[in-house]
């Protein structure tokens, strides 16, 4: 008896969803992803022909796509199960091209995630191939391809070979690139601050922090202003003015969207986009949970919506009501944050989910490897915390006077765990004022003036890069891993620690696109772009006439950068010399990055490793220089360069400098706010 093909992706996922459907009925079997697209040796976009793509079987698909024709030719209905979101619409378009079948028909089912009652679902509601999902994606690939392969070859001409310009990856090492230039040019602003630290009437401490003069906020821009409040509240005595108690309700997290689960990964667990989002796609496909076999457990991961379907609420009220009781549910009837998204987003699918809120952490981690418990728990977590009431905080601030002066002291103590029951990753304390009443006069132990100075904006992380990317509108959740990755592969951008850094290259590179197709490179004219895509996908707009309009500028573009972009010599003379000839050695970028080469080349053909020194000598042999490497997987940390005979090594940048409390050597530590030398020793408090 003839029987029904499924078409889906991944080979992991056709495994999970045939044990589903029964392989009595049904043949699942994956594409490997795309089966066509415009080939990689030449533009494949006929622009003469009004941007007609000229797509192609890819290279190395051939046995793929001659298995699914047989199977599909001795099918009684062929049903295309890719991804719901635009790729996979516009994969199952081209499949639907190979195989003969009319896009018109209800040929296409999708689903939100991969359990039983999805699937059968999604059998029983087909529909036909949305074209304008397809046409979306058209445009999206036809637009990089114009600006890829009509830049590009722009640097490799002017710069050197294997360098690419992307809609969305050049804008992506502009941001990282005008970053630095912020921090470079930031000029530090003194400022300072004033703490009393006070006792009450029972002897019980506490400290207040200068506020201002007679409700008025002052800014203590100097130590003369520091020094004249000080004279002025010399020998006053320290009173209790007011006294305000008031409640603090913190909101509980919405459920993830993408770029929240790739924010919340890096922040909480470490993990790079990439980790996050390979890490994730496996928990989507299926895992083998002992007792259960082969189950999807999170629902789709490429998403922009907050979106919570009524079945998945409606379970996890009973969880929540059943577990930990009626006092942590929050009624969504209540929930006053209820609200419109600022921007536009892809509703068509869910949050990023539990595919069964009883399917706890714990009850499966025996079936998870370390990482995919970790990812899994987050999610699980956030997603049952988003349904929990908030949590709630008694909050108490205390306003003294000493002569004209205010200053205020804050304390808060849990009143209500709510949704921190289960969503709660980092420790926090209580900050509880002691006794205290308003007429109490305090008795001042000492004023400690501090001098501050304000730092530069942060380098973007991994997390607050994908943060601006989804604030900007640039790129959708499916680009911002890949888009990370790719700039750090071509080496425009480094990691050193969590930190992006722009490399020379990535400036170079930054500032001729800059120079030479500033619209294309522009925030404003990315996000544009993306609000454009969407317009496609709701049929307002003919994708064509959305290329044509961007391609009009873009030819005018590249014809002045050719005449108009000079070379640019990437060599970088050293004082290092070359012992078979004794010239210079010169940087050299190669297909791994940088090395050293002679500059008598091709006479000398001689070549050696760049070794980064950090300008330090090695705190344990003190002969060897302290040298940037980086580990297996990419990660930077600092060693000797008389490895192996001196075996150093510091996650953490040494400064030279020597510990005065313990004679440990000293590390650079990067936070937030600031850049600091700390001992290296962790049992010394220096």
């Amino acid at each position: 008896m003839a029987k029904t093909l499924v078409i889906v992706e991944s080979p992991a996922k056709a495994k999970t969803i045939e044990k589903f459907l029964g392989k009595s009925h049904y043949t699942v079997k994956a594409s490997v992803g795309h089966v066509r697209d415009l080939p990689k040796s030449k533009l494949g976009v006929d622009i003469e022909n009004n941007f007609e793509p000229q797509y192609i079987n890819i290279r190395g698909k051939g046995d793929v796509i001659k298995e699914l024709k047989k199977e599909a030719k001795k099918s009684k209905q062929v049903y295309l199960a890719t991804d719901p979101d635009r790729e996979g619409e516009a994969i199952s378009w081209h499949l639907a091209h190979i195989l003969d079948i009319d896009e018109d028909k209800n040929c296409r089912i999708e689903f939100n995630e991969i359990t039983k009652e999805a699937i059968k679902k999604a059998i029983k509601n087909p529909r036909n191939i949305n074209i304008n999902i397809v046409d979306a994606q058209q445009a999206r690939r036809v637009l990089d391809r114009l600006l890829g392969y009509q830049i590009s070859p722009i640097l490799w001409q002017k710069v050197r070979k294997g360098l690419s310009a992307g809609r969305v990856q050049s804008v992506t090492t502009k941001l990282i690139c005008d970053r630095e230039k912020d921090i470079n040019a930031f000029v530090p602003k003194e400022y300072w601050t004033i703490e009393i630290n006070a006792k009450t009437e029972d002897n019980k401490d506490i400290v207040f922090k200068f506020y201002g003069k007679s409700n008025e906020k002052l800014e203590l821009e100097n130590e003369e202003i520091v020094n004249d409040i000080l004279k002025q509240i010399e020998n006053k005595d320290l009173i209790v003015e007011k006294i305000e108690s008031k409640s603090r309700r913190k909101a509980a997290p919405k459920p993830f969207t993408t770029s929240m689960l790739q924010q919340e990964a890096a922040n909480k667990l470490s993990f790079t986009t990439k980790k996050t989002m390979m890490i994730a796609q496996e928990l989507y496909e299926g895992i083998d949970i002992e007792g259960e076999g082969t189950v999807g457990l999170i629902s789709y991961i490429r998403t922009d919506s907050k979106r919570i379907s009524e079945e998945a609420k409606d379970r996890s009220k009973e969880y929540i009501l059943d577990e930990l009781g009626n006092q942590y549910y929050k009624n969504a009837s209540e929930d006053k944050k209820k609200g419109k998204d600022s921007k536009k987003v892809q509703d068509a699918h869910e949050a990023i989910r539990p595919t069964s809120v009883y399917r706890t952490p714990d009850s499966i981690k025996s079936s998870l490897s370390k990482d995919q418990f970790k990812l899994y728990n987050l999610i699980w977590r956030r997603f049952v915390a988003s349904q929990m009431e908030d949590s709630v905080f008694d909050v108490l601030n205390v306003e003294c006077k000493v002569g004209d002066f205010i200053f205020k002291a804050t304390g808060s103590k849990m009143k209500f765990d709510g949704y921190t029951k289960i969503y709660n990753f980092t420790e926090r304390e209580d900050k509880i004022l002691p006794p205290i009443e308003e007429g109490d006069l305090l008795n001042i132990e000492e004023f400690i003036p501090n001098q501050h100075f304000t730092q530069p904006p942060a380098r973007y992380t991994e997390a607050s890069l994908v943060k601006t990317l989804e604030e900007l509108g640039i790129g959708r959740p499916s680009t911002y891993a890949p888009t990370i990755a790719t700039i750090l592969n071509r080496g425009y951008v480094e990691k050193q620690g969590t930190s992006l850094y722009p490399t020379e290259l990535g400036v170079i590179v930054t500032n001729i696109l800059e120079d030479n197709f500033q619209k294309f490179i522009d925030v404003d004219f990315t996000a544009q772009m993306e609000n454009e895509l969407d317009n496609i996908e709701e049929g307002n707009t003919d994708w064509k006439c959305v290329v044509a309009q961007v391609y009009a500028p873009l030819k005018e573009a590249i014809e002045t950068a050719i005449a108009n972009v000079e070379k640019v010599n990437m060599d970088e003379e050293t004082d290092e010399i070359c012992e078979l000839c004794g010239s210079n050695m010169v940087i050299k970028y190669g297909r791994f990055g940088k090395f050293m080469a002679c500059k008598n080349y091709p006479e000398c053909k001689n070549t050696k490793p760049l070794v980064n020194k950090i300008g330090v000598k090695c705190p344990k042999c003190e002969d060897g220089d302290i040298i940037l490497r980086k580990s297996k997987k990419g990660k930077a940390f600092y060693g000797c360069s008389n490895y192996p005979n001196c075996d150093f090594v510091s996650w953490s940048k040494p400064t030279g400098e020597v510990c005065e409390d313990c004679g440990s050597y000293m590390v650079e530590k990067v936070t937030k706010t600031e850049t600091k030398s700390v001992c290296s020793n962790k049992e010394c408090k220096k």
